[in-house]
């Protein structure tokens, strides 16, 4: 598990000229770089929003084995649920593992993101 994760935010069209430039050989990811990339401060917003942030700290903490586990522990539908953690793992904040007659069990891969944000350029 990644305890900090930095993160960043770039539009769809420099998302894709960045990995372009990474796939010809132009640029190597430095470092320094955000791992985890949001194409608005209101993608970040919903992604990480209070109650999806609970949802991590329950599963950080419960370690729930299925996701009518997380149901119960939430009181969330599962429907709601495997939306959203389909979400969080398309940004690598969770991992969705395989488990016992097709259930899944979240794991958290996150539990701090750092952000640098240029509000004027």
């Amino acid at each position: 598990m990644t305890e900090k994760t930095k993160v960043g935010i770039a539009t769809h069209r420099e998302l894709r000229e960045r990995a372009l430039q990474i796939a010809r050989g132009e640029r190597r990811r430095r470092p320094s770089e955000p791992k985890i990339w949001f194409t608005s401060l209101e993608s970040l917003a919903k992604v990480l929003s209070e109650p999806n942030r609970k949802l991590l700290r329950i599963i950080d903490e419960r370690r729930p084995s299925s996701l009518a586990e997380l149901e119960a522990l939430t009181g969330r539908r599962a429907s709601n649920l495997s939306r959203t953690l389909k979400t969080m793992s398309q940004y690598g904040l969770v991992k969705l593992v395989p488990g016992k007659r097709g259930s899944v069990a979240p794991e958290v891969l996150v539990r701090e993101v750092q952000m640098d944000l240029s509000i004027v350029g």
